[in-house]
């Protein structure tokens, strides 16, 4: 495996950490304005249902699936951060499967270079949403919103909207806080069929799909809470 050092720029926008919790709404943040649901719930909202009956239904392929993610963001966070030596990784072996979808998805990790934020919350008053974007960095010299995901089999972009979403979320998120605007983004995707996958777009693009989404939101979440007429 190729061996590079990434340059990180300095942080000068201070970006304070927020807490968060479950609840049956999902995930909410204590941000500065008050409780904000998270960016990963209010854009996945429409998909949770059929998640959620997923999960119940396939209990050991869902843990897996969930372990996966932890295990690869952890992987790629520590690869960017300059603390894994690629040739010094063996103890990842102790991970099936994980080692495979980093090495898949390494060379497009290489096109990323001047990381402003790994891991990083955001909160944002326009759309009252708050979460954690994985990166933001540059991507073959441009500055983007990057997303790193792994996946079973490749997606086809129909059926990814909620990621193009979330990375637009992140990016109107990033400007409120820092005051410096992004245009791109890119939501790269390892899967274990061996296939990487590499989607970009302009956030800007999704931004009228963005609000209609928080909208249904909710909606979606105030009939939840209408008690049933006991008249």
């Amino acid at each position: 495996m190729k061996e590079k050092l990434f340059n990180h720029v300095p942080d000068k926008w201070q970006l304070e950490d927020i807490e968060a919790r479950t609840t049956e709404e999902g995930r909410v943040y204590n941000s500065p304005v008050g409780n904000l649901p998270s960016v990963t719930t209010v854009t996945g909202w429409e998909k949770n249902q059929f998640f959620a009956q997923w999960r119940k239904d396939n209990p050991e392929e869902s843990r897996r699936v969930l372990k996966r993610g932890n295990h690869l963001h952890s992987f790629i966070e520590d690869y960017l951060n300059n603390e894994i030596d690629p040739n010094e990784i063996t103890w990842w072996d102790s991970m099936p499967g994980i080692l495979e979808l980093f090495e898949q998805i390494q060379p497009e990790l290489d096109n990323i270079d001047n990381i402003h934020a790994l891991e990083s919350p955001l909160w944002s008053e326009a759309m009252m949403l708050a979460g954690r974007v994985d990166c933001v960095a540059e991507y073959k010299g441009k500055l983007s919103i990057i997303d790193f995901k792994g996946s079973t089999r490749p997606k086809k972009k129909k059926d990814i909207e909620n990621y193009f979403l979330q990375a637009t979320a992140y990016a109107i998120a990033w400007q409120e806080r820092t005051g410096i605007p992004i245009d791109n983004f890119v939501i790269m995707i390892t899967t274990d069929d061996g296939i990487t996958q590499v989607f970009e777009g302009n956030p800007m693009n999704y931004v009228k799909m963005l609000f209609k989404t928080i909208e249904k939101y909710h909606e979606s979440v105030s009939v939840l809470h209408v008690q049933p007429n006991s008249g």
